[in-house]
């Protein structure tokens, strides 16, 4: 679930947070939850919790700090997946949300759907879109080779 957050928002201390809330606010719905399976339901509220907490974020990232934030040792690593880290923040959430549900967790069209709460015809759009982005921001060879471009 923590990659899940994490490929969410982009951020590993905000992924921490993210899935602290989502546990959190399982635990209060719990007679909600399908006991034999919580993944799903914590899933969708995770990611529904990084939905509404980008705007939030936009914010708060245009503000000027004092000093500037700490960066990890891997911050200044420029390999692929960094790269791909970058270019899937720069998505709107709502499209992130289907790239990483689509093809980090290899979930169908319909269970995308179900998490998120739409229907499949979207999901559908909004992983092509996605996907454009990410091959005009990355160049067509590399997002292949990363992200496989067929849905299955």
């Amino acid at each position: 679930m923590l990659r899940v957050a994490y490929l969410a928002c982009g951020d590993e201390t905000e992924a921490e947070d993210l899935l602290q809330t989502a546990l959190e606010r399982t635990y209060r719905r719990w007679d909600r939850v399908r006991h034999d399976s919580p993944e799903p339901y914590v899933r969708r509220v995770i990611i529904n919790a990084a939905i509404s907490r980008a705007p939030r974020r936009a914010i708060l990232s245009i503000i000027p700090m004092h000093s500037p934030p700490e960066r990890s040792a891997r911050a200044t690593d420029l390999d692929l997946r960094h790269v791909l880290m970058e270019a899937l923040r720069a998505l709107p959430p709502r499209q992130r949300a289907v790239i990483v549900l689509r093809y980090w967790e290899d979930l169908s069209e319909t269970q995308t759907a179900d998490v998120l709460g739409c229907s499949a015809g979207t999901v559908k759009s909004q992983a092509s879109k996605a996907m454009a982005k990410l091959r005009a921001a990355l160049g067509r060879e590399s997002v292949e080779g990363v992200i496989r471009d067929t849905p299955a």
